[in-house]
């Protein structure tokens, strides 16, 4: 297995620049790992096994049955991009927020933080962010600044920055951390996305938390309405949340010839006893757990333990029963809850899925882990048959894109 085994040609101008309005207008590409197509009935055979449908995503309530638990990530992205100059020397100099570092400052104003450009950005830089931050003139106060104090081991372009809020906030009073960088920063939208100028909400889920801890959205979520939420919970399904917080590796190719020398960035994860018991009902009365992104399943997965006494039935996903490290043949393992927890978890080709039964996903960016991901819950050559297909049908791709259902 190679990098280049999760490589595609993608046409520049099927780069999606703006989502869909609504949001569940996009098309719906359902691709079925055993599905068989017959004459007349829309489906198409892909070459090395199963089928695609071509849908609009609001069509999902109909491969959704009473019973399903759909998984949901509620994380909300933070204003993490954060644009200003070095104190010293004027230059321009960008900072994405990935996560604060408690463990080194109790307060959390020391964060972990991707910079560029990095070649300049060393301990002891002091870069200034100015309200309005990108396009903040000249004029605009100083609101924070941000002390470069080490490098983050193991990832190019990471640093520790220590930030202190500047000037008065909206109350009068000295500007707390969060103001500062809500006045300075902006939602980071993903670097292919090159002139979106509209509602920094619609790169919000409809269901996302108040708290902002992400440097980039679930974007799976980002097709669900308010209203077909309430017609799928009608039809007797129900959505349950986990959180996770997305970090860097949404902005990182696999750049090793052989993927598995890639390392993952660390994520903290959430997985409530709601989830746990839901997935526990939804196994036992043989109906589904959907995910609803790669965040819901790299939160499940990483919520099995391999050592746990196995639940009656044991938690096993569908079409991997019979594995050598599933539950259902070790009689042991079952997915816990998990409280402020970290995963690197990597899936890819010969990982077992334990608990998620099928997918909710975008098309994911050529050569990344996320392209690994999905051909670990499908087959790769499947993958690769859907992802010809859909740029033959002029899919649109990547965050803004249009979505894919994996059954």
């Amino acid at each position: 297995m190679r990098t280049d085994d999760f490589d595609y040609n993608l046409p520049e101008e099927l780069i999606a620049q703006a989502p869909a309005e609504p949001r569940d207008s996009c098309r719906l590409l359902v691709l079925d790992r055993r599905g068989t197509a017959h004459e007349g009935d829309g489906r198409v055979a892909l070459a090395h096994g199963g089928t695609v449908e071509h849908k609009i995503f609001r069509d999902i309530i109909d491969y959704i049955e009473p019973g399903d638990v759909l998984v949901i990530n509620k994380t909300r992205v933070m204003p993490a991009r954060l644009i200003g100059r070095k104190a010293k020397t004027g230059g321009v100099a960008e900072t994405l927020l990935l996560r604060r570092r408690e463990d080194i400052d109790p307060l959390g104003h020391v964060w972990e933080c991707l910079v560029n450009p990095g070649k300049r950005l060393k301990p002891g830089a002091v870069i200034e962010y100015r309200a309005g931050g990108a396009h903040a003139p000249e004029s605009s106060p100083v609101v924070l600044t941000g002390e470069v104090t080490d490098f983050v081991p193991e990832s190019r372009g990471g640093r520790l920055v220590r930030f202190t809020p500047a000037g008065e906030g909206p109350t009068g009073e000295s500007r707390t951390l969060d103001e500062a960088i809500h006045a300075a920063g902006h939602v980071p939208l993903p670097p292919y996305i090159t002139d979106y100028a509209g509602d920094p909400e619609k790169y919000q889920t409809v269901y996302a938390m108040k708290e902002e801890h992400s440097a980039a959205a679930p974007t799976a979520g980002l097709h669900f309405t308010p209203e077909l939420m309430e017609r799928i919970e009608a039809k007797g399904a129900r959505f349950v949340a986990v959180e996770l917080e997305v970090g860097i590796d949404t902005f990182r190719l696999v750049e090793e010839d052989d993927p598995t020398q890639h390392v993952m960035h660390t994520e903290r994860y959430h997985v409530p006893a709601e989830v746990v018991d839901a997935v526990h009902e939804a196994k036992a009365s043989g109906h589904r757990v959907i995910a609803v992104g790669t965040t819901a399943v790299r939160s499940l997965e990483s919520a099995f333990d391999a050592d746990a006494p196995a639940a009656n039935p044991p938690v096993c996903a569908r079409y991997f029963e019979g594995r050598t490290d599933g539950a259902d043949t070790l009689r042991r393992g079952d997915i816990c809850v998990r409280a402020d927890a970290t995963t690197n978890l990597y899936l890819m080709p010969g990982s077992t899925y334990h608990v998620v039964d099928a997918l909710i996903t975008n098309f994911h960016v050529p050569r990344s882990t996320l392209m690994m991901l999905v051909s670990a819950f499908a087959t790769r050559d499947q993958i690769m048959d859907a992802y010809a297909e859909a740029v033959s049908q002029r899919y649109r791709f990547f965050s803004f894109g249009d979505a894919m259902l994996i059954q």
